[in-house]
């Protein structure tokens, strides 16, 4: 029992300081520690005790009250990120780094749903903003679990803000396919192109395929990693790292015209090693490399597409060939899969996907060339 400054007695866990006369009270909480209130007055103090015995007892209470959403930003990443690949890191930082300014110096507990969707609404797009909020639900989801907060207000937030119209997956015809590869013969890429159109594959899963991953006996190409590059420490580097998912790692029938390609590729492949033009340590055995043998990035790749797009503009100007990404070879691998009615689970099997309705979602895209062949399927039917 505590006592004042004039000898009478306060009760279990207050006392009054000699210094400036403010009353102290002391409880162990849940968490084990020692929780230390303060209040000018007798009755204050004892009102402030009341509610925080009421709020461990309930455990509505947190265990830090200081913390700030950086200082838990920097936990989260060290701790329940910790294994995550560094290109992945990275992400995570650029999507937490566009609300940081509005939300990094709050205190964890302090957070609520006004000033946490103001920081979103200030985003520039729908699609920023639902990176950023994925990112704040999976903080606050382990702060939660952590005891940090009470409740997960980054759950609530609207994304579907300015709405803007989402932008039809870009898939080539087979008309479009066939000029593409026609202006792109005598491009250092075409290779990777002709392979990428002809196995689905991502750009980052062409650009860490290896020699061994090709089984020309059994025409099949063992995807089981994927090539990243990130910045780190200031400086952009390449990882060889296993693909995401167990789906990922898979295997892909090679066609007659991937294997000739894959053949051209070896060829040229060792021209440059012919050339003195040494490998990057770590990346001998790469398929797809720059003109000097080093790994190859979508950007380059890109770039390329680029420079055959303004040939097709010039040789084609009655043409409108609208622009395309490496992504786009594998959208046309699948559109054109599904048109030839191979079983949709086959299909999201060789794209490696996890689900068949990421695969259906993303993928079954409605071209002009299956518009008019299904006209011909209906005008053969009413005829008979």
């Amino acid at each position: 029992m505590g006592k004042s400054l004039n000898g009478k007695e306060l009760g279990k866990g207050i006392s009054q300081r000699k210094e400036d006369g403010l009353y102290i009270a002391r409880f162990t909480n849940r968490f084990g520690k020692r929780q230390v209130i303060s209040d000018k007055t007798y009755n204050g103090i004892q009102k402030k005790l009341r509610e925080a015995i009421f709020a461990d007892e309930r455990a509505i209470n947190v265990v830090n009250n200081n913390m700030t959403l950086d200082e838990w930003f920097v936990k989260w990443m060290d701790t329940c990120k910790k294994n995550c690949r560094n290109n992945t890191k990275d992400t995570y930082a650029r999507h937490y780094k566009r609300v940081k300014k509005a939300l990094g110096w709050r205190k964890l507990n302090k957070l609520n749903l006004v000033v946490m969707q103001d920081a979103i609404n200030d985003l520039k797009t729908d699609n920023e903003r639902r990176n950023s909020k994925k990112i704040l639900v999976d903080m606050l989801d382990k702060a939660l679990a952590s005891d940090l907060i009470t409740k997960n207000v980054a759950k609530q937030i609207t994304t579907d803000v300015t709405r803007e119209d989402k932008k039809t997956r870009r898939v080539l015809t087979v008309e479009e396919t066939a000029i593409f590869l026609k202006e792109a013969e005598d491009t250092f890429y075409y290779n990777l192109f002709v392979v990428s159109l002809e196995t689905g594959m991502r750009i980052g899963e062409l650009s860490g395929l290896q020699w061994e991953d090709i089984d020309y006996r059994k025409k099949l190409i063992h995807v089981n990693h994927s090539m990243t590059y990130f910045s780190k420490d200031g400086k952009y580097i390449f990882e060889l790292h296993p693909t995401k998912t167990n789906k990922g790692m898979r295997d892909i029938p090679l066609t007659t015209k991937a294997i000739k390609a894959l053949k051209q590729q070896h060829f040229m492949k060792q021209t440059l090693v012919s050339s003195h033009r040494e490998p990057m340590k770590g990346f001998e055995n790469l398929v797809f490399v720059t003109k000097n043998n080093r790994p190859t990035t979508q950007f380059l790749v890109s770039e390329c597409i680029n420079g055959i797009i303004k040939k097709i503009h010039k040789n084609y100007p009655n043409l409108v060939f609208e622009k395309i990404t490496p992504h786009c070879f594998r959208h046309t691998f699948a559109t054109r899969w599904l048109e030839a009615q191979v079983p949709i689970k086959t299909v999201s099997a060789i794209l490696g996907h996890s689900q068949l309705q990421l695969t259906t979602d993303l993928y079954m895209h409605v071209t002009q060339d299956s518009l008019f062949k299904g006209l011909e399927q209906y005008e053969n039917i009413q005829v008979g």
